[in-house]
């Protein structure tokens, strides 16, 4: 029995940090425990084949789930590649593994492929994961069973204190990942991000099934693993922050402009986008259309740190921006599909506007009693999609069959198409 298994053992869900209310049978929550070393000790970071060898064959003879986790490192380098992963397994230990020395691990991917991983957070690592070849077939979210089973607060320290009663390090999780080597603190958070990450899917898991919804997150978790990766954003440049201040075409021209060169000069030097030319920057310039390299050096962003070959960069892609025929000037909004903002439905379609309203606040009060998220129980845009096109026949079957149409899992389309179908016919 685990450390933690123990302390579950005694008391079954934790509520320190915040949880479901329990059942009145529950005693008092103890003081939380720091969690200050791995079980077994800081584990050698695998960097080469052999060892990494013996890794695969070690989790591939372990037991039961296995833990996962990477780390990133956003707002350093260009993209979001893993530079670090962490795994753990009954029978096999932690492991630590360097997916820059080791590119390929679709061989431990494939060792692990009947495993259940548990993850926390899955979204945010399945796509890095995926990029050193391991894909899951089955998983376990714990960050996504929180929301499900109610938990107010769901980050992993939060999770790990509130169910198990452990208080682990913090502090580590935004430092530059691609640092080589590794100081030895960061790889003691490393490994103890995975150290009870098995132990929390456990407790989860029965508090899931006490609840009765163990079958709702069992198909979100299946709905994870099976989606495809996502398709490539169209037009990314759009989402510079502060795009809302920027209104004329042509201003529109100088933030794409400048996004694409700040993007193209940042996977060429790999490092974030950000520190390379701030969003501010970009804004300013747009906003400003600067004539010139003297005019670009007087806004915000562009300042004495600036040399002149890069101002000179600079003020070529708004020159550029600037010598564009009006055809080939972009439009001021993407081209979306499905309904317009809801904020125009009331002027477009007030009876749309009404049922929408009707439905929010079904879906509002449906998600209180079930103690979970309004988006968790049914996403906003699939409320919107069936609001503005409702079927021509409102009708269980023809609700349900909406919902199912636009993703909805099976227990979301018999939760919700009650109040739906409600909303719809007032």
């Amino acid at each position: 029995m685990t450390d933690a298994q123990e302390t579950a053992a005694d008391v079954s869900l934790r509520t320190t940090g915040g949880g479901p209310p329990d059942d009145g049978e529950s005693s008092a929550a103890e003081a939380p425990i720091p969690l200050l070393e791995p079980r077994e000790g800081i584990p050698p970071v695998i960097a080469d084949e052999d060892a990494l060898a013996e890794v695969i064959a070690a989790f591939a003879a372990g037991s039961g789930p296995v833990a996962v986790d990477a780390e990133r490192a956003s707002g350093y380098r260009y993209g979001q590649r893993a530079y670090l992963v962490q795994l753990r397994r009954a029978g096999a230990g932690t492991a630590l593994i360097d997916p820059v020395a080791c590119p390929d691990l679709s061989g431990l991917g494939e060792a692990l492929s009947g495993a259940e991983w548990v993850l926390h957070a899955a979204t945010q690592d399945l796509p890095c994961l995926r990029e050193i070849g391991m894909i899951p077939s089955r998983l376990f979210d714990t960050e996504l069973a929180g929301r499900i089973a109610g938990f107010p607060r769901v980050g992993l320290g939060a999770m790990v204190e509130g169910v198990l009663g452990f208080v682990l390090e913090k502090g580590h999780s935004a430092v530059d990942w691609s640092t080589r080597p590794l100081p030895e603190p960061w790889l003691r958070y490393a490994a103890l991000d995975v150290e009870l990450l098995v132990d929390l899917r456990d407790a989860l898991e029965k508090e899931l099934d006490r609840q009765g919804k163990l079958e709702w997150a069992l198909q979100e978790f299946d709905a994870i693993a099976s989606a495809p990766p996502a398709e490539p954003r169209k037009d990314p440049w759009r989402r510079t922050s502060g795009m809302h201040k920027v209104r004329r075409r042509r201003q529109l021209a100088v933030v794409r402009e400048l996004w694409e060169a700040r993007d193209r000069i940042a996977r060429r030097r790999d490092v974030s986008p950000g520190k390379v030319l701030s969003d501010t920057a970009i804004v300013e310039a747009a906003l400003a259309l600067p004539v010139n390299v003297h005019a670009l050096a007087a806004l915000n962003g562009f300042g004495h740190r600036t040399g002149r070959r890069q101002l000179e960069q600079w003020q070529a892609a708004v020159d550029r921006a600037r010598a564009l025929p009006e055809a080939q000037l972009p439009q001021p909004g993407q081209s979306v599909t499905g309904p317009p903002p809801p904020r125009a439905w009331a002027d477009k379609d007030p009876a749309a506007a009404a049922r929408l309203s009707a439905a929010r606040a079904a879906v509002s009060a449906l998600a209180e009693t079930l103690n979970m998220p309004q988006e968790n129980l049914i996403t906003p845009d699939t409320v919107r999609r069936v609001c503005w096109e409702p079927p021509a026949e409102v009708s269980a079957e023809s609700v349900g069959a909406a919902l199912a149409g636009y993703g909805a899992r099976p227990w979301q389309v018999e939760q919700v198409t009650p109040v739906l179908v409600a909303a719809l016919s007032a």
